[in-house]
Parts: structure tokens; C-alpha cells; sequence
């Protein structure tokens, strides 16, 4: 190339094929994003019906504890095998696959049934949706090199907000005025038209993790398209089909990540399923007025994590070492959250009461992020999907014990239940944040998996 064609790429100009790919690169990443949301707000619809299902089908708190603890019975297991199986195939058919299960999963307790009913379908929607936030992560790496991937890493795991701030006021207004049941309905009807979306406009990139050379461009074609500025490259892929899981899992890093997530997901599990009727039934809100105020954590969340995002972008480009960008920020969010959720029986009054669980779990929830970017730049290539996997597996645990374990604390405490549900939460956050703050260190565990 001439001179002048290299003096005009490092100014930023780009090909078609360039502006072509990094259009597909975000359509495929706002796909993702909309998947997350279905996917949060397939979790979130029993939690926002609880107190209708629960007189609807005569359950106690504990035996619906168990309902939406069952979710996760398979979830786990369903995150590592997929998560195995996406390090062979690229993941856009396995993505397709989950869609139309979450569609399918919804009909049978949508068209009667008793508790039996809704615990066999949602064994099975966790099943299917176990592997969802790995992979997701996998399928939108793919097309960033790891120094670009804080954003889009961040907006996916936004989904997850997003999924529970548009579809908590929604499914309430359907669950009071048109049954829970029909609520499933819609959920089903949603998937299913996401599904034909993601089939025409879904695909995979070529930058699979941290182990493609930075200046690289993906291609919907699958082919790499390295700029004309020369930049490192890391150890070979070859190298990194040597690195046996174990070592990967041994690390402090994957430890420490895996740890500090595990807490931010029972924060999450808590506020799925037994928010809104925290604020219904322990706080004295109307299920309408319940409905509305369960987003706020999330919207919260959603400032926390693009905060995050920047903030860990700018460090980075700044030369700051991940173990702080990553490691340090979102060891203080998670501290910080734990702290102000402690101080949930220090106040009086809903409104305080509300305005620091509103804080507390929205300055936990951004955690997940920063998780799936520390073990993608930690994992070689080939070993990527599966150590997201496998941390997913790990951490997903949470749900299957959270909502069971607040069940039987909300039958035996009554509503004080609810309150130091929060407590254990609070504690179990500030553990993750020293856990995350000290001992995560991507770069270091990096260079270890390759001596």
C-alpha cells in the first residue's frame, strides 16, 4: 500500500468493506442487547406476578421460592455443556436454538396447569436460557478486538436492564388487567419474533477473544482484516488449545471474577423474584405503584454499568493496568453497593427504605460486565467460551438458592423476611468487592497460562 493509502487508514478513514463490517458488528450487538432483554424479562414475569400466582395456585412463600428456584435447577448445567459446545461452532445456530426454546417453554403453564405445570416449564426455560449471557458475550466479542470491547460488552449486559425496566410496567399492567397467564403469551410471541429477526440479521465475527491482534477487523465473511499500523500479536492459537481448563480455573483471577459475580447474581436472583413483593407487602406500595418502583434498581444499574464502561475504557487507554480498570472499579461498585445495602434497617420510612435498594443492588447489578471481560482477555481463544461458561455455571448457583432460601425466611419471619434477605446480601456484596479489588488480575494470570 502507498504511503498515502497508510497515512489515510491510521486517520481514521475507512473502506467500504470496513464501514460494512462495523455496521454488521453493531446490528449483530443490538440484537444481543434485545436478547438479553427477552431474556431478563422471561426471568422477571413470576417475581412481578408472585401475589397472583400465589393465590391463583395456593402456594406458600416457600413452595414458591422453590417454583422460581427451579429455573436454575438445569440452568447451570445447560451454561457449561453449551458454553463446552460454542468453543467448536460459532454460536449464532446455538443462539437461534435458545430463542425458540424460550418461545416453546412458555405454552404450558400459558394454557392451565398447577404448580407441577409451572415448574417443569421453567426447569426447562432455565435450561434454555442458562447459556444465554455467556454466550451472547461470545457471539459480540467476536466481532471487537478485546480493547473495544468494554462498550459493547457493557450495552449487552444492559439488556439485562433494559429487559426489566420496558417489561416490569408492561407485564404488571397485562398480569392486573389480563391474567398472569396471558402475560406468558406475550412473552412466547416476542421470542418467537426475535427469533425470525436474529435468522435473517445474526452472525459471527472473526475476533474471538483477546488472542486476535488488536489492529484486526472482523468480516461477515470470517475473514481477518489486519490494519496497515503493525501491532503484536499474541501466542498462537495452538497455544492455547494446550491450556487445560484447570489451570484456567486454578487461577486468582477466575477465582476472585467468579467469587465477586456469584454475589452480584444473588443480589439479582433477590430482586427477580421477591422485589416487588418486598415493596408491596414490607413496604406498603399498591401492586401498580410496586410495578413502577421495582425499575428503579435497574435503571440505576444501567448508569452504574455505562459509568463503568466509560470509566474502564478511559483507564485503559490511559495504560492503567486491568487489574484496576477491571478488577479495582468493579470491586468498588460491588463494596459500595454492599455497604448501602447494610444500611436498609438504619433508616425509616419506605421512601429511604426504597431509595437505598434502589442504590445498594444497582451498584451491584454492573459487576456482570466486568465479569465476562476479565475471563474473555484471561481465557487463550480456544478456551474462551468454556471458562465464561463454566463461571456462568458457578455463579447461576445463586438462583437456585436465593429465591428458596428468602421463601422460607418471608414464611418463618414474615415480611422482616424480606428486610434481612437485604442484610445477607449487603454482607455477602462486600466480600465480593475485596474479593474482586484484590486478587483479580487478568494480565498477570495471562502471561502464567502461557509461560
Amino acid at each position: 500500500m502507498s504511503a498515502a493509502g497508510t497515512t489515510s487508514r491510521q486517520l481514521g478513514d475507512a473502506t467500504p468493506e470496513d464501514r460494512s463490517t462495523r455496521s454488521r458488528a453493531w446490528t449483530v450487538t443490538g440484537l444481543l442487547v434485545v436478547f438479553m432483554m427477552i431474556n431478563f424479562a422471561d426471568k422477571s414475569v413470576l417475581g412481578l406476578a408472585a401475589d397472583e400466582i400465589r393465590a391463583d395456585l395456593s402456594l406458600s412463600a416457600t413452595q414458591f421460592g422453590l417454583a422460581n428456584s427451579a429455573f436454575f435447577l438445569l440452568f447451570s448445567v445447560a451454561a457449561v455443556v453449551v458454553g463446552m459446545y460454542a468453543d467448536k461452532v460459532r454460536p449464532t445456530t446455538v443462539i437461534l436454538i435458545m430463542a425458540l426454546l424460550w418461545s416453546v417453554a412458555q405454552v404450558p403453564p400459558a394454557v392451565g396447569g398447577g404448580l407441577a405445570v409451572l415448574i417443569g416449564s421453567r426447569i426447562v426455560l432455565g435450561a434454555a436460557e442458562g447459556p444465554a449471557f455467556p454466550v451472547a458475550q461470545h457471539a459480540t466479542f467476536s466481532w471487537f478486538p478485546d480493547h473495544r470491547r468494554n462498550l459493547p460488552g457493557a450495552l449487552v449486559t444492559l439488556g439485562i436492564t433494559l429487559g426489566v425496566i420496558t417489561a416490569a410496567p408492561g407485564l404488571t399492567w397485562i398480569i392486573d388487567h389480563h391474567h398472569w397467564r396471558t402475560a406468558l403469551w406475550v412473552l412466547a410471541a416476542v421470542g418467537l419474533l426475535w427469533a425470525v429477526a436474529w435468522y435473517f440479521l445474526g452472525g459471527t465475527g472473526t475476533h474471538r477473544t483477546a488472542d486476535a491482534p488488536p489492529g484486526g477487523t472482523a468480516t461477515p465473511t470470517g475473514t481477518a482484516t489486519p490494519t496497515d499500523t503493525a501491532t503484536p500479536t499474541a501466542a498462537p492459537e495452538s497455544a492455547g488449545t494446550r491450556v487445560p481448563y484447570r489451570r484456567i480455573f486454578s487461577t486468582p483471577t477466575w477465582l476472585a471474577v467468579t467469587a465477586a459475580y456469584f454475589t452480584c447474581y444473588w443480589g439479582v436472583a433477590l430482586m427477580l423474584v421477591w422485589l416487588p413483593s418486598y415493596l408491596h407487602n414490607g413496604l406498603g406500595y399498591s401492586s401498580a405503584q410496586a410495578g413502577r418502583l421495582v425499575v428503579l434498581p435497574w435503571v440505576m444499574g444501567a448508569v452504574v454499568l455505562l459509568t463503568q464502561a466509560g470509566v474502564t475504557g478511559w483507564l485503559m487507554r490511559r495504560g492503567v493496568s486491568t487489574r484496576w480498570a477491571r478488577g479495582g472499579v468493579g470491586g468498588a461498585a460491588l463494596g459500595l453497593g454492599g455497604l448501602v445495602c447494610l444500611g436498609v434497617p438504619l433508616v425509616d420510612g419506605a421512601g429511604a427504605k426504597t431509595a437505598l435498594l434502589a442504590v445498594g443492588f444497582g451498584l451491584a447489578g454492573s459487576y456482570a460486565a466486568i465479569a465476562a471481560t476479565t475471563v474473555s482477555e484471561l481465557a487463550p481463544a480456544a478456551r474462551a467460551s468454556g471458562a465464561l461458561g463454566v463461571m456462568n455455571a458457578v455463579v447461576t448457583t445463586a438462583g437456585l438458592a436465593a429465591p428458596a432460601l428468602v421463601g422460607v425466611m418471608v414464611d418463618t419471619q414474615g415480611t422482616d423476611g424480606y428486610q434481612n434477605a437485604v442484610v445477607i446480601t449487603g454482607a455477602m456484596l462486600l466480600v465480593g468487592g475485596l474479593l474482586s479489588a484484590t486478587l483479580v488480575d487478568p494480565s498477570r494470570d495471562r502471561a502464567r497460562l502461557h509461560a
